[in-house]
């Protein structure tokens, strides 16, 4: 979606980045996951080093704060012990 969208806007003055995140601890994603189950859902993230919200957001403000002739094309984000 993010290539055909950068295929459409060659020319403009706008920059499209990808933002691929791994294993993001959230408070909500496991928990919807699995229906609710609360225990299910924190053994998810249970003995793993995850990255949080913060950690993208971070990410996000890195990019967008890059000279306007930069553009990062695909980001992908994850934890060090996911593979």
């Amino acid at each position: 979606m993010t290539r055909v969208l950068r295929l459409e806007q060659v020319g403009q003055p706008l920059r499209i980045c990808e933002i691929d995140p791994g294993r993001v601890k959230t408070e909500e994603f496991s928990l919807v996951r699995f229906g609710g189950d609360a225990e299910r859902a924190d053994k998810v993230y249970e003995g793993h080093l995850n990255l949080t919200a913060e950690d993208i957001a971070e990410a996000v403000r890195w990019v967008a704060a890059l000279p306007s002739h930069m553009n990062i094309d695909r980001m992908q984000i994850m934890p060090r012990d996911q593979v």
